[in-house]
Protein backbone atom coordinates (compact mmCIF):
# COMPACT_ATOMS: atom_id res chain seq x y z
CA UNK A 1 0.00 0.00 0.00
CA UNK A 2 1.38 3.38 -0.99
CA UNK A 3 1.28 6.05 1.74
CA UNK A 4 1.45 9.77 1.07
CA UNK A 5 2.10 12.90 3.08
CA UNK A 6 -0.33 15.68 2.07
CA UNK A 7 0.29 19.37 2.77
CA UNK A 8 -1.71 22.53 2.10
CA UNK A 9 1.11 24.54 0.53
CA UNK A 10 -0.43 28.01 0.81
CA UNK A 11 -1.26 27.65 4.49
CA UNK A 12 1.77 25.50 5.33
CA UNK A 13 -0.46 22.97 7.08
CA UNK A 14 -0.01 19.22 7.07
CA UNK A 15 -3.27 17.38 6.37
CA UNK A 16 -1.90 13.89 6.90
CA UNK A 17 1.17 11.69 6.91
CA UNK A 18 -0.55 8.34 6.38
CA UNK A 19 -2.81 9.02 3.41
CA UNK A 20 -3.44 5.82 1.45
CA UNK A 21 -3.47 6.14 -2.34
CA UNK A 22 -6.48 4.56 -4.06
CA UNK A 23 -5.66 4.72 -7.76
CA UNK A 24 -6.94 1.36 -8.94
CA UNK A 25 -10.48 0.27 -9.69
CA UNK A 26 -10.80 -2.03 -6.68
CA UNK A 27 -9.15 0.30 -4.16
CA UNK A 28 -11.39 3.19 -5.27
CA UNK A 29 -14.47 0.97 -5.14
CA UNK A 30 -13.72 -0.11 -1.57
CA UNK A 31 -12.64 3.33 -0.39
CA UNK A 32 -13.20 3.60 3.36
CA UNK A 33 -15.98 1.00 3.47
CA UNK A 34 -15.61 -1.65 6.18
CA UNK A 35 -12.68 0.21 7.72
CA UNK A 36 -12.46 1.90 11.11
CA UNK A 37 -12.73 5.67 11.25
CA UNK A 38 -9.43 7.22 10.23
CA UNK A 39 -7.24 8.55 13.03
CA UNK A 40 -5.60 11.97 12.91
CA UNK A 41 -3.04 11.97 10.09
CA UNK A 42 -4.77 9.18 8.17
CA UNK A 43 -6.93 9.40 5.07
CA UNK A 44 -7.48 8.28 1.50
CA UNK A 45 -6.64 9.95 -1.81
CA UNK A 46 -8.87 8.66 -4.61
CA UNK A 47 -7.76 9.27 -8.17
CA UNK A 48 -9.45 9.70 -10.52
CA UNK A 49 -12.54 10.83 -8.62
CA UNK A 50 -15.24 13.45 -9.29
CA UNK A 51 -17.83 12.53 -6.67
CA UNK A 52 -18.11 10.44 -3.52
CA UNK A 53 -20.81 8.80 -1.46
CA UNK A 54 -21.10 7.83 2.16
CA UNK A 55 -23.49 4.90 1.69
CA UNK A 56 -22.60 2.12 4.12
CA UNK A 57 -20.26 4.34 6.12
CA UNK A 58 -20.42 4.52 9.93
CA UNK A 59 -18.63 7.84 10.48
CA UNK A 60 -18.48 11.30 8.86
CA UNK A 61 -15.56 12.42 6.69
CA UNK A 62 -14.13 15.66 5.36
CA UNK A 63 -13.69 15.53 1.58
CA UNK A 64 -11.77 17.92 -0.65
CA UNK A 65 -11.97 17.65 -4.44
CA UNK A 66 -8.90 18.75 -6.40
CA UNK A 67 -8.30 19.59 -10.05
CA UNK A 68 -5.34 18.43 -12.18
CA UNK A 69 -3.18 21.21 -10.67
CA UNK A 70 -4.07 19.95 -7.18
CA UNK A 71 -6.09 23.07 -6.42
CA UNK A 72 -9.14 22.55 -4.21
CA UNK A 73 -12.35 22.95 -6.25
CA UNK A 74 -14.86 21.83 -3.57
CA UNK A 75 -14.85 21.12 0.16
CA UNK A 76 -17.26 19.05 2.26
CA UNK A 77 -17.01 19.30 6.04
CA UNK A 78 -18.13 16.33 8.16
CA UNK A 79 -20.12 14.68 5.37
CA UNK A 80 -22.46 12.33 7.26
CA UNK A 81 -23.01 8.61 6.59
CA UNK A 82 -25.68 7.94 3.96
CA UNK A 83 -25.05 11.19 2.05
CA UNK A 84 -23.19 12.00 -1.14
CA UNK A 85 -21.33 14.86 -2.76
CA UNK A 86 -22.15 16.65 -5.96
CA UNK A 87 -20.36 15.65 -9.15
CA UNK A 88 -17.46 18.03 -9.81
CA UNK A 89 -16.55 18.35 -13.48
CA UNK A 90 -13.12 19.89 -12.84
CA UNK A 91 -12.14 17.39 -10.13
CA UNK A 92 -9.48 14.75 -10.71
CA UNK A 93 -8.79 13.71 -7.10
CA UNK A 94 -10.77 13.38 -3.87
CA UNK A 95 -9.05 13.54 -0.50
CA UNK A 96 -10.98 11.91 2.35
CA UNK A 97 -9.89 12.86 5.87
CA UNK A 98 -11.14 12.55 9.45
CA UNK A 99 -14.00 14.94 10.12
CA UNK A 100 -12.74 18.33 11.27
CA UNK A 101 -9.34 18.14 9.52
CA UNK A 102 -10.18 20.64 6.78
CA UNK A 103 -11.61 23.19 9.22
CA UNK A 104 -8.64 22.89 11.61
CA UNK A 105 -6.19 23.39 8.73
CA UNK A 106 -8.21 26.22 7.18
CA UNK A 107 -8.27 24.39 3.84
CA UNK A 108 -10.64 26.11 1.41
CA UNK A 109 -11.50 26.29 -2.29
CA UNK A 110 -8.51 27.64 -4.21
CA UNK A 111 -5.85 26.23 -1.88
CA UNK A 112 -3.21 24.04 -3.50
CA UNK A 113 -2.25 20.71 -1.95
CA UNK A 114 0.97 18.80 -2.48
CA UNK A 115 1.80 15.21 -1.74
CA UNK A 116 4.76 12.90 -1.81
CA UNK A 117 5.44 9.31 -0.86
CA UNK A 118 6.02 8.97 2.85
CA UNK A 119 9.25 7.01 3.48
CA UNK A 120 8.75 3.55 4.93
CA UNK A 121 9.87 2.85 8.50
CA UNK A 122 12.96 1.06 7.19
CA UNK A 123 13.92 4.11 5.10
CA UNK A 124 13.38 6.40 8.11
CA UNK A 125 15.51 4.15 10.31
CA UNK A 126 18.23 4.07 7.63
CA UNK A 127 18.19 7.88 7.38
CA UNK A 128 18.39 8.15 11.18
CA UNK A 129 21.38 5.83 11.20
CA UNK A 130 23.07 7.92 8.46
CA UNK A 131 22.51 11.09 10.50
CA UNK A 132 24.20 9.51 13.51
CA UNK A 133 27.22 8.27 11.52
Amino acid sequence: MRLLRVVNTGRDRELGTRIRLADGWLSRLRGMLARPAPAAGEGLLLTPCRSAHMYGMRFPLDIAFLNANRAVVAVYHSLPPGSRTNWHRRAVHALELPAGTLARSGTAVGDVLAWADEPSRNQKAHRSMEAVS
